[in-house]
C-alpha cells in the first residue's frame, strides 16, 4: 500500500461524505415532510459507497487499499469502546426491565419529584451523574431506561425526556475533572483543570439555569398520574450504577456492575431462571446492533475523510479567516464545532484543533483557560446536537425511535453554543492572567 504521508494536500473533496449525509437527511424529509424517515444505517452505508469511489488529486488507490483504510477506522480503539459500551448498556437496560427494576426505579422517581419537577429534576441528576463519572455516554446509559418509563407513565414526550437527558449528561462530559475532553483541552493548552473549571463553569453556568427555567415551564399535561409501587430492592440495580459512577469506576465496569446486581436480584425474586436471563442479556445484546454497525461504519467514513484531506481542509479554511482577537476566539470555536460535526467526537476535535488553537492563541495573546474552555464547551455542545453522535445514538437506540427526533429537544446542548458565542462577543469571563 502506498506511504498515505506521501501527499497530506488539504481538500473539500474530503468532506463531501458529509455533505452527502446531510443533503440525504434533508432532502428526504423534506420530502416526506418527516424527517425520521431516512434510516440512519441505510445514509451511512450510501455515504460509505460514495466514499470508497473517492480518490486524492493525482493519487489511486485500489478498492482494497481504501477497504483497508475504513477498516483501520472502524476497528480503531475508541469506536470499538463504544460498541463494548452500546451493547452492555443493552445488556443492562434488558435484564433491568425483566425483573422489574426499570418499573421500581420510574415509580419512586414519580413518588419523589412533583409531576411540573419532572423535566428539571431529571436534567439535574444528569449532570450531577455525569460530572461525577466524566462521560455522558455512561450517565445516557443509566438515565434513558428510566427516562422512557417515565415517559410512559406521565405522557411527557418522548424525544423532549430523552433530549433532557442527553443534555444532563453533555454537562459533565463537559466539566467533569475526570472527562476525557476536559482532560484533552487542558493538556493541549497546558492549563491546569481547576482553572479551566473556573473558566468554563462562568460560560455555562447561565445555559444550565435557563434549561431549568425552560424545562419547569415546558407544558406536560395536568392530569393525576397514577404512581405504581416499587421496591427498593428492585431499583439497587440502578442504585449500584450510580454509586459505581460516583466513585470513579470506569463506564464498562459501572455496566458490569449494574448486569451482574439485576442478575443476582432477579434470580433471587424468581423473576427469571438462569436460562432465561442469559437470554435477556442477548436480548439486549440484539437491540443495539443498529447502533454497534452505525457506530463503525462512522469511524470507517472518518478515517477516510482525514486521508482525502477533509478535516485538515476545515483546519485550514477557518483558521485563515483569522484577523482580530475575538475573531481568533470564534476561530477556535468553529475549528472545535466543524470538527466535531465531520468526526461525532467530540474528544477527537478537541485533540485535532488543540495544537492549531494553541499557535493561535499565542498569536493573539488569548487567555490558554479560556482556550480551553472554548474547545471543550462548542465540541460537547455540538455533540449533543449532532444525531450520529454516540449519545443522542445510544438513547435513540434504547427507546427506538429515530435519532433526528432528539435534536430539536437537546435545549442545553444548544445554549451552550448560544451562551459560549455571548461569552466571546462580550469578553466574559475576564480573569487577570496567570
Amino acid at each position: 500500500m502506498k506511504n498515505e504521508n506521501q501527499d497530506n494536500r488539504n481538500s473539500f473533496l474530503g468532506l463531501t461524505p458529509l455533505i452527502l449525509f446531510l443533503v440525504l437527511f434533508i432532502s428526504t424529509g423534506i420530502i416526506t415532510k418527516n424527517f425520521t424517515s431516512m434510516p440512519v444505517l441505510v445514509a451511512f452505508i450510501v455515504v460509505l459507497a460514495y466514499s470508497l469511489c473517492l480518490n486524492k488529486k493525482g493519487e489511486k488507490l485500489s478498492l482494497d487499499e481504501k477497504v483497508e483504510i475504513f477498516s483501520r477506522g472502524g476497528g480503531e480503539p475508541t469506536i470499538i469502546l463504544m460498541v463494548i459500551i452500546f451493547i452492555l448498556a443493552g445488556a443492562f437496560y434488558s435484564v433491568a426491565n425483566a425483573m422489574g427494576s426499570v418499573d421500581s426505579t420510574v415509580n419512586l422517581g414519580l413518588s419523589i419529584l412533583p409531576t411540573k419537577a419532572i423535566l428539571p429534576g431529571i436534567f439535574m441528576i444528569g449532570c450531577v451523574i455525569s460530572f461525577a463519572m466524566g462521560t455522558s455516554m455512561g450517565t445516557v446509559t443509566a438515565l434513558t431506561p428510566i427516562a422512557i418509563g417515565m415517559s410512559q407513565q406521565t405522557g411527557i414526550s418522548l424525544p423532549l425526556i430523552l433530549g433532557t437527558v442527553v443534555g444532563g449528561a453533555m454537562f459533565g462530559d463537559n466539566l467533569s475533572f475526570v472527562s476525557d475532553t476536559t482532560i484533552a483541552a487542558t493538556r493541549t493548552q497546558g492549563v491546569e483543570l481547576r482553572d479551566k473549571f473556573k473558566m468554563n463553569g462562568l460560560i455555562v453556568l447561565p445555559a444550565v439555569v435557563v434549561t431549568l427555567i425552560i424545562l419547569a415551564f415546558i407544558p406536560i399535561g395536568s392530569a393525576a398520574i397514577k404512581v405504581g409501587s416499587y421496591s427498593i430492592l428492585k431499583v439497587l440495580p440502578y442504585l449500584s450504577i450510580i454509586v459505581a459512577a460516583l466513585a470513579g469506576l470506569n463506564v464498562m465496569a459501572v455496566l458490569a456492575i449494574g448486569i451482574l446486581t439485576g442478575a443476582v436480584i432477579g434470580l433471587g425474586i424468581g423473576s427469571f431462571g438462569f436460562v432465561e436471563l442469559l437470554g435477556f442479556i442477548q436480548r439486549g445484546f440484539g437491540w443495539m446492533e443498529d447502533l454497534c454497525l452505525i457506530a463503525i461504519v462512522i469511524g470507517g467514513i472518518v478515517e477516510l475523510m482525514k486521508y482525502y484531506g477533509g478535516v485538515g481542509f476545515l483546519l485550514e479554511k477557518v483558521t485563515s479567516k483569522v484577523k482580530t482577537k475575538k475573531g481568533a476566539e470564534l476561530g477556535i470555536a468553529a475549528l472545535a464545532s466543524l470538527i466535531d460535526i465531520a468526526t461525532a467526537n467530540n474528544t477527537i476535535s478537541i485533540v485535532s484543533a488543540g495544537p492549531l488553537a494553541k499557535d493561535i492563541t499565542k498569536e493573539y495573546d488569548i487567555d490558554p483557560r479560556r482556550t480551553a474552555s472554548l474547545l471543550d464547551i462548542f465540541s460537547s455542545a455540538f455533540q449533543g446536537i449532532v444525531p450520529y453522535g454516540g449519545q443522542i445514538l445510544v438513547a435513540a437506540g434504547l427507546a427506538k425511535i429515530s435519532p433526528v427526533q432528539l435534536v430539536p429537544y437537546s435545549i442545553y446542548s444548544m445554549l451552550m453554543i448560544v451562551f459560549g458565542i455571548l461569552a466571546i462577543v462580550f469578553g466574559i469571563p475576564n480573569f487577570k492572567k496567570k
